[in-house]
């Protein structure tokens, strides 16, 4: 089997258990180990009083592409720390896109960045993950 294969059968490991990110609509593609993309469309109850989506769920878009990019390779990871900067705001009815890139990955932890996008390509949140794995496999017996 491929990285690659690899990778989108962890993806569809994860998917089948993830409640939170089929509650929250969002999608998963993997474009290559190490890298997701989450794709979520703001709803008009994801937004706060001031009528922008709550930073939370910025946060759970992020995480959840962070998730499924460090855990590409068989190996069961946990978010070990996470920050995220909030950049601009984003409205019910937009399309934000995280793209999750491995920076390094060592034997037992890794660095991901993640970009948070909007339909209009404008950088609404950047987001800095560090993973660490437990050596259990995803997909393997």
């Amino acid at each position: 089997m491929s990285d690659l294969e690899t990778a989108r059968q962890c993806a569809d490991a994860m998917l089948a258990a993830d409640r939170a990110s089929a509650a929250l609509g969002i999608a998963i593609a993997i474009p290559a180990p190490g890298r997701a993309e989450a794709t979520m469309t703001v709803r008009d109850d994801m937004v706060n009083g001031f009528g922008v989506l709550h930073g939370g769920l910025t946060f759970s878009l992020a995480d959840t592409a962070f998730a499924f990019a460090c855990n590409a390779y068989d190996q069961l990871s946990f978010a070990a720390s996470a920050h995220i900067d909030f950049l601009r705001p984003a409205r019910s009815g937009d399309v934000l896109t995280a793209s999750a890139v491995e920076d390094y990955r060592g034997r037992r932890s890794g660095y991901y960045t993640v970009e948070v996008r909007n339909q209009d390509d404008a950088l609404v949140a950047l987001f800095r993950g560090r993973s660490t794995n437990s050596g259990d496999s995803i997909i393997s017996p």
